[in-house]
């Protein structure tokens, strides 16, 4: 099914929400999945590629788990209670795919079995950041890769997402105590590492991440009907 329904004009042709787009979505419509991955995407890609900035310019990983990320959500879309979440659980399918991607680099690391990571300092900073900031925000994700996952996620949530305690623990799926203890840790660790205020505004000076196998529209299987799965945090 691919005709667009006809929804009741709003004044200025205000667009569709995300509760419509979902609801039609599961009606079988393909514009209004493709509608979801066009709003969407960009959020998704940039708050992948924070999490990992040594993969998005590289070999197009940050694009493909984005993708994929994409396509479980919408085979899914039944499972999701409030419509109008749809971000907050796409979000949510986004930064399990990055964690349990870290967590496996980092086991085959210790095994031997794959280099270290190396961030590239180039894949962080935006090419117009304030110099004093780009050079925080280099020396944070040096850090970075030494901090255990969950640290890790949080941290760059708080500092460069510059999300709340309590989005940070629904994305997370973790307590905000939990979160909160997780913060202090990589806090602390950056203390000792990095000392000196925080930069005003981090995100402001991470680069924008581009796609670089697709662009943002269809994404693939869209065109198939949601199909069972495990759930996720809605």
């Amino acid at each position: 099914m691919s005709g667009r329904p006809q929804f009741v004009a709003l004044a200025g042709d205000v667009p569709p929400t995300d509760a419509e787009l979902v609801a039609a979505a599961r009606d079988g419509h393909d514009w209004a999945r493709e509608a979801l991955f066009r709003r969407h995407a960009p959020m998704a890609l940039g708050m992948a590629h924070r999490l990992m900035p040594h993969d998005g310019e590289v070999d197009g990983e940050v694009d493909d788990l984005v993708q994929d990320s994409f396509v479980s959500v919408l085979q899914r879309l039944e499972r999701l209670q409030n419509p109008q979440a749809f971000a907050a659980w796409l979000g949510s399918t986004v930064l399990h795919a990055v964690g349990k991607r870290l967590r496996r680099r980092r086991m085959l690391a210790r095994l031997g079995l794959r280099p270290r990571e190396v961030i590239d300092p180039d894949a962080v900073a935006a090419p117009n950041a304030p110099a004093e900031i780009a050079v925080e925000l280099r020396r944070v994700y040096a850090l970075v890769d030494r901090l255990p996952v969950e640290q890790r996620i949080a941290l760059i949530l708080r500092r460069v997402d510059e999300m709340e305690i309590p989005e940070i623990a629904r994305c997370m799926g973790l307590s905000p105590s939990t979160v909160k203890r997780r913060l202090k840790a990589a806090e602390e660790r950056l203390a000792r590492t990095c000392p000196g205020p925080a930069p005003p505004s981090w995100r402001a000076a991470a680069r924008r991440p581009r796609w670089r196998r697709r662009p943002p529209g269809r994404p693939p299987g869209c065109a198939r009907g949601p199909r069972p799965g495990r759930g996720a945090c809605p």
